[in-house]
């Protein structure tokens, strides 16, 4: 329910600070804001935005933990469009999300309750939990290696005749044929 009264309010706040600027500034030098604040929103969504993708990249080939990268990514969009809706107090929140330290300050906010999957192998995860310090972590990072498998994947019961590992006898036997290909060879 606060949610639904904050955005029937939020168009008002907007238009009161349409109000205020436009009698402390004038009509023309507020427009000419707006579309400054545009401007200056699309170039910083490019710039900042262009930085955040190769630290994701960077921190997913290294196995580190791409979930702070990825959210960061989220905000620069949402203060990029933040920035293309006129209005001063959308243009206040927006130039918040592009300081650094107020994405990190919104980061370890919300990283508690955040579980980044990947697509490949391993997961991480940003807050106390698996994946958490001393949990279950990618492979190559740091803890404890997990590795996921399926009921095909491993069976207590019989072994597979055919498998390399299954007798100690047919391997010996596999040595000897090769000992005699390669006398053959000769």
């Amino acid at each position: 329910m606060p949610l639904l009264i904050v955005i029937i309010l939020f168009p008002f706040v907007e238009i009161a600070g349409f109000i205020i600027v436009g009698r402390a500034i004038g009509l023309f030098p507020t427009l000419g804001l707006i579309v400054l604040t545009a401007v200056i929103g699309a170039i910083l969504l490019r710039v900042q935005g262009f930085g955040v993708l190769q630290r994701l990249q960077t921190d997913v080939r290294d196995g580190g933990d791409p979930g702070r990268e990825m959210v960061h990514g989220a905000m620069i969009v949402l203060a990029g469009i933040l920035l293309l809706i006129p209005g001063f107090v959308t243009d206040i929140i927006g130039f918040l999300l592009f300081v650094p330290p107020f994405r990190d300050f919104v980061w370890r906010r919300i990283s508690r309750n955040m579980v980044v999957v990947s697509q490949g192998s391993g997961f991480f995860r940003a807050g106390p939990g698996p994946g958490g310090p001393g949990g279950p972590r990618k492979p190559g990072g740091k803890g404890p290696t997990v590795v996921d498998l399926d009921a095909e994947d491993f069976s207590s019961g019989s072994s597979d005749p055919n498998s390399p590992w299954a007798e100690r006898d047919r391997l010996d036997d596999d040595r000897s044929d090769d000992d005699s290909k390669n006398d053959r060879d000769r």
